[in-house]
């Protein structure tokens, strides 16, 4: 039976509460959009696996309240991230400005050398923009980020960003990254071999890396 998946890692949606995390995160995983949504309590997760460069990757979503009186609880799940989405409203001005907060959240408990992406979200409320995209540009350059304006409500940019941060994270994990394309080409090897010999094949342990 084929590998469900190669490796296994963490990402996180972080900002303030209505930025939209909650519907990027069903986008991309479910590809549907509902227009209200409770806001989430604590955390929630989702999972999806895409493939990147020939890397079948599963990806572990968790979607943090933005609401100051869970940040304790939130920020907890900094420490097991490998990739983070810093998300802004761009009819937002406030939420914005929230940004270096969370950066500076990021910085204090996330492991070093977390990949990072500013999003700035609801690109489909142009009439209510508060945000330019070149401030938005701009504030990701000062960070080292790259930055997307998204909208989950007209599927702009949603899958983009999504592989683009786990493109960034395989990237930081290149040396385990080689090491697993090493085993996958070891173990090919071997079943090749007891085909030839015409031995039956054992159980399929399927070699996995898990980044959680």
């Amino acid at each position: 039976m084929a590998k469900q998946y190669d490796v296994l890692f963490r990402l996180l949606l972080i900002g303030d509460s209505g930025v939209g995390k909650t519907c990027l995160l069903c986008r991309f995983t479910d590809n549907e959009f509902h227009s209200s949504h409770i806001s989430t309590i604590g955390v929630d997760f989702k999972m999806k696996t895409i493939e990147v460069d020939g890397i079948k990757v599963r990806i572990q979503i968790w979607d943090t309240a933005g609401q100051e009186r869970y940040q304790t609880i939130t920020k907890q799940y900094y420490r097991r991230a490998q990739g983070i989405f810093l998300v802004y409203d761009i009819s937002s001005e406030r939420s914005y400005q929230h940004i270096m907060k969370w950066v500076s959240d990021v910085d204090e408990y996330a492991p070093e050398g977390v990949q990072k992406i500013l999003i700035g979200n609801k690109a489909d409320e142009e009439q209510k923009r508060q945000v330019g995209r070149e401030q938005g540009q701009q504030l990701a350059k000062e960070y080292g980020m790259d930055f997307y304006e998204t909208s989950a409500c007209t599927n702009l940019n949603i899958k983009e960003s999504f592989t683009r941060l786990t493109e960034l994270v395989l990237q930081a994990h290149r040396k385990e990254l080689e090491g697993l394309r090493t085993r996958a080409s070891n173990e090919l090897a071997l079943t090749e071999l007891e085909e030839e010999e015409g031995k039956p094949e054992g159980p399929a342990n399927s070699s996995k890396t898990c980044w959680c």
